[in-house]
């Protein structure tokens, strides 16, 4: 391929298009150097609320502002060009009315430059889904563990299993029939998670959720090993790059206090360098 060859970016249209087919690769990202690494291998890359969490030290996602996702997403799309982004909308920006969500994602849209907003939620938050989808943003909805909902939903638990089945199963259809492009399945029983893939016609992505879903996403701190406050079961560590950090300044620490760095290589002489002929 030529190095100016424009690559087509995945529209939402597209992502429906690969239902039951590959599964779609997602991560998030939050900074332009990580967008960069996932960019070639990514399919979605969601700027995700967990940003809060992961890069601003918040207990939860709660605390996350439209300012937060609006310069972790400018900050992402700098360093995309052919995976397609997706931007969360924050806690308190769209669950008031269909007319408070509309103006929020639009604002994310014109700001970052993104495809689509995720929104938590699934029967309730159907009216404001199809509200947004009939005015041209699209949404990627998230049902199951819906985490800015830990205080209603008592903390991080599995959702979906026994006789609360039915109740994600109304929520997966409600977003689905309101024109969502995808939904996000999190830490939801696997059985459940397959019969949900196998009865909508949009992607489900997984997280904590089957094998079998249209997709999977994870956070990349998670993955990376880079977010070690806590492990999800549902993460699985490819790389341990905060142990190999943590050792690496231990390294750097001891030699500044022994003085030996900067070393000679690292300095700079009086007398210009000479010339090469």
């Amino acid at each position: 391929m030529s190095a100016t060859t424009k690559l087509k970016v995945p529209t939402p249209a597209d992502i429906v298009a690969r239902k039951g087919g590959a599964p779609l690769v997602c991560l998030t990202a939050y900074t332009t150097p990580v967008a960069q690494l996932t960019d070639p291998h990514c399919d979605i890359v969601l700027v995700g609320d967990s940003v809060g969490m992961v890069l601003h030290g918040l207990p939860s996602t709660l605390g996350v502002t439209m300012e937060m996702m609006v310069l972790h997403g400018q900050a992402v799309a700098r360093g995309l060009s052919r995976a397609m982004m997706v931007v969360d909308m924050p806690f308190g920006s769209y669950e008031e009315s269909p007319g408070q969500a509309f103006r929020n994602a639009a604002a994310l849209v014109a700001e970052t430059g993104c495809a689509a907003v995720k929104l938590e939620g699934g029967v309730e938050m159907a009216p404001t889904i199809r509200h947004l989808t009939r005015r041209s943003i699209p949404v990627m909805a998230h049902i199951g563990l819906t985490p800015q909902a830990i205080n209603t939903l008592g903390g991080y638990r599995v959702q979906g299993r026994g006789e609360d089945a039915a109740r994600v199963l109304a929520d997966a259809d409600a977003v689905a029939d309101a024109g969502a492009f995808s939904v996000v399945l999190e830490k939801v029983p696997e059985r459940l998670a397959d019969e949900i893939t196998a009865r909508l016609a949009i992607p489900t992505i997984g997280i904590g959720a089957s094998a079998g879903c249209d997709g999977q996403i994870l956070v990349v701190d998670d993955m990376l090993g880079l977010f070690t406050a806590f492990k999800p079961k549902f993460a699985k560590r490819y790389a341990m790059l905060g142990a190999d950090a943590d050792k690496a300044i231990a390294a750097y620490a001891e030699e500044v206090r022994a003085r030996s760095f900067p070393a000679p290589e690292h300095l700079f002489g009086d007398a210009l360098p000479e010339a090469k002929e």
